[in-house]
């Protein structure tokens, strides 16, 4: 009798672990890029049928071949599924921003600058420039929430000594014919994109238009680290151009690529306040990477962009009202 239990135990199991790898490769098939349109929806019904269908093989070498080929088939075809620059993409996401070096200086071409009149209707403009990284003067992390505390978009801006400030993002590069999806991410759907862009488009579209939460955190870096992680963001925005990734909600996304060109350990990749990333910033204070004169509550309502109601994206100090903290209606605690 306990042989026979275990024996049904052990088949309950591989059905349930079966059901769940149907699951996977039909939402994997959904959500893929494959075209035209009845391919992608009759595989995402007919491939984890068929491998449910398996079951009912009865001989055991027979079910165990079949199951082996559809897996291995649908492994390879995922694994050898290429990410593509040359789609049809969203507005937004359609020049990508790619780099030049020239001696000291950074030649940066397509750099975004979207002015919005609402979500839905904005005007696309890009322009190129030059600018010299030993000039760097300031990385501000920024965050921004849109629904609860958990989860929010992170990105970095960086300031240089003659007052301008160039905004990074690392996002999803989405095609017209797709809405967005936060399932989606977990699949091959989005090719990875680097939003290279002033601080009005990526930064005032959170806070103007969307009326988002909106961070702004001022990080601890010397000089030499500042500098550095700015080229690891032009290679990393270089070589997309010339090679593209898929972007994945757990592995390779707006939080862990920040962590990935400051060449933080993998281990860190995987901490949970970097998979919930409405928690960054406690990582980073804990971290100190961020002031710790005062207490972390303190610094999180200090570091909250306020704008005033009658404020508007076409000023062009946008910049320095962000930072402007007397416009903030908050008084400043410090702890001695």
């Amino acid at each position: 009798m306990p042989d026979q239990h275990n024996h049904y135990k052990r088949v309950w199991i591989f059905r349930v672990i079966l059901f769940l790898i149907a699951s996977y490769t039909s939402a994997a098939f959904y959500y893929s890029t494959l075209t035209p349109l009845i391919l992608r929806y009759t595989l995402t019904i007919l491939f984890p049928i068929s491998l449910l269908c398996c079951l009912f093989i009865s001989k055991t070498i027979l079910r165990r071949i079949s199951l082996s080929c559809l897996i291995v088939g649908f492994l390879i075809w995922y694994e050898t599924d290429p990410p593509l620059n040359t789609r049809d993409w969203a507005t937004e996401y359609a020049i990508p921003a790619h780099v030049t070096f020239e001696g000291n200086n950074v030649h940066i071409f397509n750099i975004r600058h979207i002015r919005y009149k609402t979500v839905e209707h904005y005007t696309v403009y890009y322009t190129n420039a030059v600018f010299d990284p030993n000039t760097i003067t300031s990385v501000d992390l920024i965050v921004s929430y849109w629904k609860g505390t958990a989860i929010a978009h992170v990105f970095l801006s960086f300031g240089f000594s003659d007052g301008r400030h160039l905004a990074i993002s690392v996002e999803t590069r989405r095609q017209k014919i797709f809405s967005y999806s936060s399932i989606a991410g977990f699949f091959h759907h989005y090719e990875l994109f680097y939003v290279v862009a002033d601080e009005r488009d990526l930064i005032g579209v959170r806070t103007d238009i969307r009326k988002e939460r909106v961070y702004l955190y001022p990080l601890k870096l010397s000089a030499p680290l500042r500098k550095q992680l700015f080229l690891n963001y032009l290679y990393a925005i270089q070589s997309l151009y010339d090679h593209p990734r898929w972007y994945n909600t757990l592995t390779t996304n707006c939080t862990t690529e920040i962590l990935s060109n400051a060449h933080i350990p993998l281990l860190w990749r995987l901490h949970w306040r970097i998979l919930l990333s409405g928690h960054v910033p406690s990582l980073a204070y804990t971290l100190g990477l961020l002031d710790q004169q005062i207490p972390f509550t303190d610094l999180q309502r200090h570091s909250l962009i306020y704008r005033p109601r009658k404020a508007t994206l076409d000023s062009p100090t946008y910049s320095n009202d962000i930072r402007n903290k007397t416009l903030f209606p908050f008084s400043e605690t410090k702890t001695k």
